[in-house]
């Protein structure tokens, strides 16, 4: 029988082995790419993959090699604990990359942080691991992701995360951790616009552009009503382009509008109201930039929710070596996939089907 290949050989069998060549009874691209099956399946620990190889042995010989069999769940640990995640972030950028329709124009890049819960280890004292992502708002995909020790070193992370990304001609949003001169900077540099949000950690710049708000009327505004579920959510957006009372301006390259939004959610009696300012290099209309706010936020609901909820991501309890941040690499892969998929059904479905359904499987991985 001919094996059958995928896109994810093209790129992750291009990762470094880094074992003895006297260790080498299984092939890397085989282990990583059985990995990325058993958890786009639902397996979520190592024996878990190792028990999904040997039920579907017979499937997997179809896209896998397998010269020995299906590895032990200590050999598929203790690889994981042995690539080099830089590898890893290499190849998944660019898997990535090929996954983008290109029938999409411009759209939403929203940076945010995530700390992995599980991969906390009180007793040997390793902190857990924090993740920056980028999401694309409009395709639908995790385009990247770096590691970063203490969520204050997202201020260093984010400039090395954008640089790995093609972001020529998107929109960047990112949350209050984010908005720094040196980042503003460098979206500029790689021709992207940015939409920073402005709060506490920015005291001076935020007093200023809500004193502007008051004593100036916005050049555009905008109000949209969702309901659903029970909620209604109003958002109410402004725009003032005209800066000459924002001290200080220079300093944030390109900086051309600052943007207000007030956030109403009504669960039955219950009413939360929250008001968020920004800065941007944008001169867009208040429509525009609401609707690339609520697509910033979209990071929260299609790619936290979804790593939490569907993959179980913070009750995972993988500590060894590199292991925690490489099969993080490993969830998100099966959340493009997933994505990627637009026939009916929930995320948990899918996953469900993928297991049972071989030829659903196939369809995921574009076969």
């Amino acid at each position: 029988m001919n094996m059958q290949k995928t896109s994810l050989h093209t790129y992750f069998e291009r990762i470094p082995d880094p074992r003895l060549n006297r260790n080498k009874k299984h092939l890397l691209c085989d282990i990583v790419i059985l990995s990325i099956l058993g958890v786009l399946c639902g397996a979520e620990s190592w024996d878990a993959i190792e028990l999904f190889g040997k039920t579907k042995l017979e499937f997997l010989k179809t896209i896998l090699k397998l010269p020995n069999g299906i590895p032990s769940h200590d050999t598929i640990n203790r690889v994981f604990s042995l690539i080099s995640p830089q590898s890893f972030e290499r190849m998944f950028v660019e898997w990535t990359q090929s996954l983008k329709n290109a029938d999409i124009g411009r759209e939403v890049i929203a940076i945010d942080g995530k700390t992995v819960k599980g991969s906390k280890d009180g007793f040997h004292e390793i902190r857990p691991i924090h993740m920056v992502s980028a999401w694309a708002s409009d395709n639908g995909l995790v385009l990247g992701q770096l590691k970063v020790d203490m969520k204050s070193n997202e201020i260093t992370a984010i400039p090395l995360l954008l640089d790995m990304l093609d972001i020529k001609g998107e929109i960047v949003t990112i949350d209050a951790m984010g908005t720094q001169t040196k980042i503003a900077d460098k979206i500029i540099e790689n021709e992207a616009d940015y939409i920073l949000s402005v709060k506490g950690n920015q005291k001076e710049m935020l007093e200023q552009v809500e004193h502007a708000f008051e004593r100036q009327k916005a050049d555009s505004e905008d109000e949209t009503v969702e309901k659903g579920h029970g909620r209604i959510e109003t958002r109410r957006c402004g725009v003032i382009r005209d800066l000459k009372f924002i001290d200080g301006r220079e300093r944030w390259t390109n900086m051309a509008s600052i943007v207000k939004v007030e956030a109403k959610r009504e669960v039955g009696k219950k009413t939360e109201e929250q008001v968020r300012y920004y800065i941007s290099s944008m001169k867009g209309s208040a429509s525009e930039f609401n609707r690339h706010i609520r697509a910033h936020w979209g990071v929260e609901n299609s790619l936290h929710w979804t790593l939490d909820v569907v993959f179980n991501e913070d009750r995972q309890r993988k500590r060894t070596g590199n292991s925690a941040h490489n099969f993080s690499f490993i969830r998100k892969i099966g959340i493009n996939l997933l994505k990627k998929d637009k026939s009916k059904g929930s995320l948990v479905s899918k996953r469900l089907k993928a297991g049972w359904d071989n030829k659903f499987l196939l369809d995921l991985l574009g076969i």
